[in-house]
């Protein structure tokens, strides 16, 4: 019997998962690198792929997704995959320069007022 939907085949209710992490990320368990954070925002650079790159379906699928900036956290949500397998599959489109890195900014602050203000307006709700 055929799956109506492609994720379907990816997971079994009685058995869990058909195709074990480590087989996506082509045996490698973490990154070779420093690990993404969950809130690092990935985007697509828009270059071609490498002649000699082969990029999985699930890098594919991530690079599609990354038309948009989107979080890894978002990432691992939408792909249905663990967090550590997306940091994977994205360093080696990041080691290829098909994604780029923005880091949220750290020490920034923001305005008081705008704080007050949002407090009131949902202490008013």
């Amino acid at each position: 019997m055929q799956p109506d939907h492609p994720r379907e085949r990816w997971l079994d209710e009685a058995a869990g998962p058909l195709v074990r992490p480590y087989a996506l990320t082509r045996g490698r368990a973490r990154p070779r690198g420093e690990p993404l954070d969950v809130v690092t925002i990935l985007i697509a650079t828009g270059r071609p792929a490498p002649a000699r790159v082969r990029l999985t379906r699930e890098q594919q699928r991530l690079l599609t997704l990354c038309r948009r900036p989107h979080t890894v956290a978002d990432l691992a949500s939408e792909l249905g995959l663990p967090l550590g397998v997306v940091g994977v599959l994205a360093e080696e489109l990041l080691e290829n320069r098909l994604l780029e890195v923005t880091r949220p900014l750290t020490g920034a602050r923001p305005d008081p007022g705008l704080l007050r203000r949002v407090i009131d307006e949902l202490r008013a709700l």
